[in-house]
């Protein structure tokens, strides 16, 4: 008889073992001759040299399985051993899966561009509304690289941009401060990441989530970089940023153009960066609109309100400006 131990690295122990441990009964059920125990992440296997081989093999199987759909089932066990599809196998056009085991797909048109052009570029704008699924999406992709091994860590930055409440009367020390502005990068993190190992992973480094302050003075490597928000940097912020980037890194860059939180009198770095960049070979902008939104139907309707406000808002302003230079 001889004894080996299996880690779970890459799947999710809960998942793996299933509700119950059905999965790990189902395991036993299928490798009757072999004693297995589980604890942790650790799986303890006693039995022959031939069958722990396979055992092996089915372990490393049903792990990228797992960590892939974050999903497993016993019909799931039982077809991967015997070598078989998946029902999820068949399933096209998905960039990750959710927690739940759902499938988290580009919704429109321009997330499919958006999809397209980060696979063909390093760099990549994305402009677009509230709820046009800009940082969602991307998120994703970095998720996917991750996953898919092509990256060894995702960085995830924000401008801490007060919109109407100051930093410094919020309560607790500075990383109390900073997390409200960050907190949507940890929703749609914890919406793709089980989230036990994504606490593992933000522990390791392997996902880092910071205020665009802390990217000074470093050079990403080896990453999918992602700076949201980004029509609140200034342009001394922006191309520090965008001067980061290191080999085997993608970076993609996200704003809302009418959501500017900065003072009336500083420009902002997303909007230069733009016309600086536009002819750049190697950058890709993609501009979503509320064609995009995926939030509630009400949404896009408040966006519509808005725009249709600003634009009459700024044909009054030059009708005024116009009758100022005729009376003069």
């Amino acid at each position: 008889m001889t004894e080996k131990h299996f880690i779970l690295e890459e799947a999710d122990p809960v998942i793996f073992y299933g509700v119950n441990n059905t999965n790990m009964q189902m395991l036993k059920a299928l490798y009757p001759k072999m004693r297995i125990v589980a604890r942790g992440n650790v799986i303890k296997v006693m039995g022959d040299e031939e069958e722990l081989c396979s055992f092996e093999e089915s372990i490393e199987r049903l792990q990228t399985h797992c960590n892939k759909y974050n999903s497993l089932s016993e019909e799931d066990i039982l077809h991967i051993i015997k070598g078989e599809h998946t029902r999820r196998d068949g399933i096209s056009g998905a960039i990750v899966f959710s927690v739940t085991g759902k499938p988290i797909t580009a919704r429109s048109e321009n997330q499919q561009r958006l999809v397209h052009a980060f696979d063909k570029h390093d760099m990549v704008f994305a402009i677009g509304p509230a709820g046009s699924g800009k940082t969602y999406t991307s998120i994703a992709l970095a998720v996917r690289s991750l996953k898919n091994k092509e990256v060894r860590r995702i960085i995830l930055s924000r401008p801490a941009v007060e919109a109407g409440e100051k930093l410094g009367f919020l309560p607790g020390d500075m990383k109390d401060k900073i997390d409200p502005y960050l907190q949507p990068l940890y929703d749609a993190l914890e919406d793709m990441i089980p989230r036990q190992k994504l606490n593992e992973m933000m522990e390791q480094n392997v996902i880092q989530i910071a205020p665009l302050a802390f990217m000074r003075g470093r050079t990403l490597n080896d990453a999918v970089v992602i700076l949201d928000e980004a029509q609140n940097t200034t342009p001394a912020q922006i191309k520090m940023f965008l001067t980061r980037m290191g080999m085997n890194t993608k970076m993609i860059v996200t704003g809302d153009m009418t959501q500017i939180d900065l003072p009336r009198t500083q420009k902002s770095g997303l909007v230069e960066a733009l016309k600086i960049l536009q002819d750049v070979e190697g950058i890709a902008v993609i501009r979503l609109n509320q064609k995009d939104i995926v939030r509630h139907k009400l949404v896009t309707r408040i966006v519509e309100a808005y725009d249709h406000y600003e634009k009459e808002q700024d044909n009054k302003d030059n009708h005024n400006d116009n009758e100022s230079i005729n009376k003069n």
